[in-house]
Parts: C-alpha cells; sequence; structure tokens
C-alpha cells in the first residue's frame, strides 16, 4: 500500500525542460515513476529523450521519451494524469500551481524553494476556495517517494526499500538520512511536506493516511523549531492514531529569535522550541528521538529489528 502515491500514479513535470526538471525527470524514470508529460507552452507538441539509468529495483535502464504538453488541462486531456511535480522558477510557480488547481489535478507536489510566503498563501487559498480538489504538497520539500512504486521529487530512490514505515517530515535532509537509518526495515511511503510558513498538506495529513494504510506499522513524525504545527499534531495524535509514533525534533540548540535554514523555524519566546514540542508529543505518547540516529532506534526496537 501507499498514501498519496503508487504505480499507478501517472505523472506530469512541470517545467520538465528546465536542467532542473531534466535532471530529476530522468531520476524519477529510472525510480520507475510513470512520468506520461511535461508541460511548457513554448516546446508544446515535441518530445524530450532521455537516457533513463537503471533504478535499485530494476526499473529504467533503457531511453524513454516524454512528450510536452502546452497545459496542465492538456496533459490530462491526453493522458489521464493524476499527479504534477512542479520545477517551476519561484517567480512563476504561483501561476504554475494555479493552473494545476484550475485543472483539477488531484496531486501538486512543489518542490520549489524561495516562493514568496504571499504566493504561497494564494495558492493554498485558491486551492481551498475550489473546494480542495488538489492536494497540494509543498512548496521547497523532497516530494514523496513510495519505495518500489514511485517517485514524485528529489528523495534519492536507493537508500531504502519497500517496508513498513511511514515517514512525514519538515525536513529534506533528515528524510534523507531516515530512510538511510532505517533502511533495512523499509518505508511505507515518505512525504516530506516542506519547512515553509504555509504549506499544504501537513502533519496531520500525513499521519491521517498512514493511520488508515493498512501496510503501515509504524510512523516517524520530523518535525522543527518554529510555529505549532508540532503541537496541533501531538494533539491529533492522542486523538486519532492508533498506530506507534517515533519522534525528532530539529533544532534544540537553535538561538531565540533568529530563523533558522528552513523559512518557519523561528522561535519565540517559549513558543516553538523544540523542547516545547517534544514535551508536547511525548504527553501524546510519542518516544521522541535527542538525535536522527536515536530516532531510528527508538523506531527499530518497536518494530523489534
Amino acid at each position: 500500500m501507499a498514501i498519496f502515491l503508487n504505480k499507478d500514479s501517472k505523472v506530469i513535470v512541470q517545467g520538465m525542460t528546465g536542467s532542473t526538471g531534466m535532471k530529476h525527470t530522468k531520476l524519477m524514470l529510472g525510480d520507475g515513476t510513470n512520468i506520461v508529460g511535461g508541460v511548457n507552452p513554448k516546446k508544446a507538441g515535441t518530445e524530450v529523450d532521455f537516457d533513463v539509468p537503471q533504478g535499485p529495483n530494476g526499473q529504467g535502464g533503457a531511453p524513454t521519451s516524454v512528450p510536452v504538453f502546452g497545459s496542465v488541462a492538456e496533459a490530462i486531456e491526453k493522458t489521464g494524469a493524476d499527479v504534477s511535480v512542479l520545477f517551476v522558477p519561484p517567480a512563476f510557480s504561483k501561476a504554475a500551481v494555479v493552473e494545476a488547481i484550475d485543472a483539477e489535478i488531484p496531486l501538486a507536489v512543489v518542490i520549489t524553494e524561495g516562493i514568496a510566503v504571499h504566493d504561497s498563501a494564494a495558492f493554498w487559498a485558491y486551492a481551498k476556495a475550489k473546494g480542495n480538489k488538489t492536494r497540494i504538497i509543498g512548496p521547497n520539500c523532497p516530494g514523496l517517494i513510495t519505495p518500489g512504486q514511485s517517485n514524485a521529487g528529489i528523495i534519492p530512490g536507493d537508500i531504502t526499500k519497500p517496508g513498513r514505515i511511514g515517514l512525514v517530515s519538515k525536513s529534506g535532509t533528515l528524510t534523507y538520512q531516515m530512510m538511510y537509518e532505517l533502511r533495512d526495515i523499509g518505508f511505507s511511503s515518505a512525504v516530506g511536506i516542506g519547512g515553509d510558513p504555509v504549506i499544504g498538506t501537513t502533519h496531520i495529513d500525513a499521519l491521517a493516511a498512514f493511520q488508515e494504510d493498512p501496510e503501515t506499522e509504524l510512523i516517524v513524525m520530523i518535525g522543527e523549531i518554529g510555529g505549532d504545527a508540532e503541537e496541533r499534531a501531538a494533539d491529533f495524535i492522542k486523538a486519532n492514531v492508533t498506530k506507534p509514533v517515533v519522534g525528532y525534533v530539529a533544532g534544540f540548540t537553535a538561538p531565540e529569535g533568529k530563523t533558522m535554514g528552513h523559512a518557519g523555524a523561528i522561535v519565540s519566546g517559549s513558543s516553538g522550541t523544540a523542547a516545547a514540542k517534544k514535551e508536547a508529543l511525548e504527553a501524546a505518547g510519542v518516544k521522541v528521538g535527542k538525535t536522527p540516529t536515536e530516532t531510528a532506534k527508538l523506531a527499530r526496537e518497536i518494530l523489534g529489528g
């Protein structure tokens, strides 16, 4: 099983013909992702050839030609696409996400870093006003992967395998580290939600999906300082999640009042500190590690691996 993404997902790439889009489209194809098209109005009607590498699960390894469409709506009409991955420069990202929402694509994965918070808030509100028919993951995120099935984003496909753990994380780098630390057990799905002040899919959304996924036996949740998302997730876990949850909060040594790395990682007084988040999660029955490695050890102990 998987959440949000599986082997049957039909993926398009907005911004596929740019250098970053080309690089990661090739890697996603190597991971077995069913990429059915790219979107670029200036190159509509052309095709892009990819020399696809052999993926970790035996996928890929053969030249693949991907058609380019003039719009998301045309791509959906011609291919039945249900996922879009966006590698669009920050200045044009709002328009690209709005286009995806207007086309009612079920999932839009916004990889781009540096999108203005005002723009993120605008396309989040637009999706809500349109009835939330499009789930947004990101922005400023590594995307999501269901190992052995599909990869929508920039998560390395060769650092883990299919397994029993569900992972939701604000941090891209810590997503990769946790997947590698627990690679022998493997993951049902891993979702990088991004660390900007305004994001689409939240910890709570992923927790709810993992709770319903029959093949996810344990959930790892990675948060970081700033805001109250982890405290709200703790309340949700207490009320709704019966599966074991292990957590890690980045930023125990961060100075107060200073933005650290992610735009949303800023502490004000006692609100948003790593200690406050750890306390809230532990009160909800979540075991919280002091380091990523200790967190992986806690997960291993619970699963008996």
